[in-house]
């Protein structure tokens, strides 16, 4: 099992927040893309989670950032859990 610290706990937790309270507006738009996220703030959003994934990488070495799908269905399991490892 992986853990993570606590600062990147509550960034993801911030992120899910931010994004869950607009959720409705960013439906029309942006359904079904992964936006990458950082201080509750979208950066960009990207066709899948693996180009959102390897640029939070790439940007963000101290790997606080996060990956959320633009959904109102619950995320798999298996993709929440590599969304919360980074490295």
């Amino acid at each position: 099992m992986t853990t993570i610290s606590k600062a990147k706990r509550t960034e993801i937790d911030a992120n899910f927040e931010a994004i869950s309270a607009k959720m409705d507006e960013l439906m029309p738009l942006h359904a079904h893309k992964h936006a990458l996220m950082r201080g509750g703030e979208i950066v960009e959003f990207y066709s899948n989670w693996e180009d959102a994934y390897k640029t939070g990488r790439r940007f963000y070495k101290d790997g606080r950032f996060s990956v959320q799908e633009v959904t109102k269905t619950p995320v798999d399991l298996g993709i929440f859990s590599r969304a919360l490892h980074s490295g």
